[in-house]
């Protein structure tokens, strides 16, 4: 099972504008009005991270391309000192949530300090609200007391409550709000997995898609040669606290040149997938410089996650604790009754 590229070479590439300049990559996908669009990252020489915004044409031809950011950095924000990073963009009802890294260094306690360091980066999950993507309601910092980020809202509200997944390394972990202000963590969801491709370090990649078998997770893995691939998670529809199924082998990895020789070297990483015709289409920085788009088939993914739903078990890797007789069998009737 493999994510397949369309077309080759990278959809987006920076421009004349001073803003995005240096680089584009690592966009949220989303659909609105009818169309597709991306919201995008992009840095020019001052390398503070804004937001750019384009819609697709068709999935892999870029029609329209906005000439100024859509979202920047509040310069009222102490967190957002160098800008406004890596967007996932989930439609809850009729709004639009987008969850965002804030990018800033961690300041002195006493200036100038007596025994400097080197700079250590403070990033927090951040958040946005919008329904016009013009006038934004934002929310700032969200998760202010770690850093995290890689983060998204589920679509739908779970048990009555917003459910955010996010990363604090090692681990993707889950969190709850009632009013997708307050969230309250509700511990790991999964890690990193020793000699694999994700030893080094996971993500979530796009928002969680809803499919019959579950939710899929598109996510980020790292090696210890700093390769970053994507795979595929499976999260139990109920519980997404509850890992299913991971993906042995990665999906998708750097292949073309200007994945493996970008600005960071060997990478592919994702901020959004989205449904459309048969197919999930997931669009990805490459090399920390510019955006491509990858394909697969959503028949092969929900064979894939129906296949592992039916082993009514989760991996030893994927989970904390044991999964005990009783849970499984209670399993495997929630299923028949669901019809799976």
């Amino acid at each position: 099972m493999k994510l397949k590229r369309p077309v080759s070479g990278p959809i987006m590439s920076p421009t004349g504008n001073g803003w995005e300049s240096k680089a584009v990559f690592n966009p949220a996908v989303f659909s609105w009005e009818g169309n597709t669009y991306l919201i995008y990252r992009a840095q020019g020489a001052d390398d503070i991270s804004r937001l750019g915004m384009a819609r697709m044409r068709t999935p892999t031809e870029v029609g329209e391309r906005k000439a100024e950011p859509v979202f920047g950095p509040d310069l009222d924000s102490e967190y957002e000192e160098l800008g406004v990073e890596d967007p996932r963009i989930t439609q809850v009802g009729n709004e639009y949530f987008m969850l965002y890294v804030a990018a800033s260094r961690y300041p002195h306690l006493v200036n100038p300090p007596p025994h400097p360091r080197e700079e250590e980066w403070r990033v927090r999950v951040s958040m946005a609200r919008t329904a016009d993507f013009e006038s934004w309601s934002r929310y700032g910092v969200i998760i202010g007391h770690i850093d995290s980020k890689d983060a998204a809202l589920f679509p739908e509200k779970i048990s009555g409550n917003f459910c955010l997944l996010h990363r604090v390394i090692p681990q993707i972990r889950i969190a709850i709000a009632m009013d997708a202000m307050n969230y309250k963590e509700r511990g790991p969801v999964f890690g990193l997995r020793t000699n694999m491709w994700d030893e080094w370090r996971v993500g979530i990649g796009a928002p969680p898609l809803k499919c019959p078998y579950g939710w899929i997770l598109f996510y980020h893995g790292v090696d210890n040669q700093k390769v970053y691939r994507l795979g595929l998670a499976l999260l139990d529809l109920e519980d997404p606290s509850l890992v299913v199924a991971r993906t042995t082998e990665p999906i998708f990895e750097p292949e073309e040149s200007w994945e493996k020789q970008g600005r960071v070297e060997n990478v592919v990483f994702t901020c959004g997938a989205v449904e459309g015709g048969e197919d999930y289409w997931v669009y990805y920085g490459g090399g920390d410089a510019a955006i491509g788009v990858a394909n697969i088939s959503k028949q092969e993914v929900w064979e894939w996650a129906k296949q592992e739903l039916a082993k009514s078990r989760y991996h030893e890797f994927d989970q904390t604790g044991d999964v005990t007789v009783e849970e499984t069998l209670e399993r495997k009737e929630r299923n028949r009754k669901r019809g799976f």
